[in-house]
């Protein structure tokens, strides 16, 4: 099954702008709450609301290093069970490496996505990290534990694709 993420024009600019802003060393995150499109052979994740995060919504940001405050977690999760949507998480690594996920992000995944599947009565969950040269991303579609590949991101007649560097190293 093909699984993509779906934005309005000029919604990736706006997003970039602010994961990767010029002069910034810090990681910056965001979330989108996306409902989740099936067909037969495809999920496509349409995109209903933006949520940049700034300093007040963490305990730690550092330049390798995220942690989210417990408000600003449970306002995130509360605010896509009443819209009755999945969570996109997107964390930025402003370095010069290629994109993908690092040993800290897995481990946080690992305990995030199941505890965020309960709580969203089984909703999928999409994680991307984006880096100046891409991004990549891990998406938990029917199983909280088994992550799989996003087949790109989609905005207008644009695609995009993930490098997929994280996906072999799970677990």
């Amino acid at each position: 099954m093909k699984a993509f993420l779906k934005l309005e024009n000029g919604a990736l600019d706006d997003l970039m702008a602010h994961l990767l802003p010029s002069g910034s060393e810090e990681e910056q995150a965001a979330f989108l709450f996306a409902r989740a499109v099936r067909s037969d052979h495809q999920v496509t994740f349409e995109v209903a609301e933006t949520k940049k995060l700034g300093p007040g919504d963490f305990i730690v940001q550092q330049d390798d290093y995220l942690e989210l405050a417990d408000e600003t977690r449970a306002a995130l999760i509360k605010r896509a069970h009443d819209i009755d949507m999945s969570l996109v998480e997107l964390h930025s690594h402003p370095g010069p490496w290629p994109a993908g996920f690092s040993y800290a992000d897995r481990l946080g995944l690992q305990e995030t996505v199941p505890h965020m599947w309960w709580r969203l009565k089984k909703r999928p969950y999409l994680a991307i990290v984006v880096a100046k040269s891409g991004f990549d991303a891990l998406l938990w579609l029917d199983n909280p534990n088994i992550p799989r590949p996003l087949d790109g991101i989609v905005e207008g007649s644009r695609m995009l694709k993930p490098t997929n560097f994280s996906l072999g190293g799970w677990g």
